[in-house]
């Protein structure tokens, strides 16, 4: 039985591009800023965004982080435009291929000289890096833009078994999870593991609990150390430090 909780529907799950996406390289990467308005104009669907917003956006990614974080923003923007009317399937390994190819793991330690700090998507990719938490966060945020509805989405809380089997070694980690329908199978983007594969597929995961901006689901774990009101917390925080962004 799938431990997430879901029906083996295989009818439902969208076929997924498992190699590596490449996109034509931008003009921003050229250096060429001149373009920046035309961008921003045709990329304003972004979650309702002006021009306006979407410069603001930008502006704020290069005071804070500098030039290349300015081109990656604007790599960002672009993508989810050129992939708003593309398939399902599509959007998901997209977005997926391009945090995963994208930004370095690190630790909130090093980071953010926090023990668990959820960063906002501006944030990680401004840092280029960013935990497992702050790949789940950038994924749902940017295919949320892209109009998939957030039922159809989870930020799943799990242990994940890691290196030898047989050495037992388990960590606290969090996906995300796209359910094509609520009984089905979850498709799973995870930034440890290159390709998006069914939960089924994925026996080193175990779920505790996941949430998304409309509820939380708590099981697949008799007891655990994790507090699903702090987290809730966090997430709430996270959403205010994103409309400070500009991203919400």
């Amino acid at each position: 039985m799938c431990p997430f909780g879901a029906i083996r529907d295989q009818a439902s799950i969208p076929s997924i591009v498992r190699a590596p996406v490449r996109r034509p390289k931008s003009c921003v990467r050229h250096g060429i800023w001149r373009g920046l308005l035309a961008l921003l104009i045709v990329c304003a669907t972004v979650a309702g965004a002006t021009a306006t917003d979407l410069a603001g956006i930008v502006k704020r990614a290069e005071q804070r982080y500098g030039a290349q974080a300015r081109d990656e923003v604007l790599d960002w923007l672009e993508l989810l435009e050129t992939s708003r009317d593309l398939d399902v399937g599509r959007k998901l390994a997209l977005v997926n291929d391009f945090f995963n190819h994208r930004i370095r793991f690190d630790d909130d330690i090093r980071l953010w000289q926090q023990p668990d700090y959820w960063a906002t998507p501006l944030e990680t990719i401004g840092l280029g890096a960013g935990d497992c938490e702050d790949f789940s966060i950038a994924k749902y945020a940017s295919l949320k833009a892209l109009g998939l509805p957030v039922s159809q989405m989870r930020l799943i809380y799990v242990r994940a078994r890691v290196g030898d089997p047989s050495r037992g070694i388990v960590q606290a980690h969090m996906v995300l999870g796209f359910y094509a329908t609520p009984t089905a199978e979850p498709l799973i983007l995870d930034n440890l593991v290159g390709d998006i594969r069914p939960a089924s597929q994925r026996p080193d995961l175990y779920p505790v609990f996941s949430f998304n901006g409309e509820g939380l689901w708590v099981g697949g774990a008799a007891s655990s150390s994790a507090d699903p009101t702090m987290r809730l917390s966090r997430w709430r925080d996270l959403l205010a430090r994103m409309r400070d962004d500009g991203l919400e």
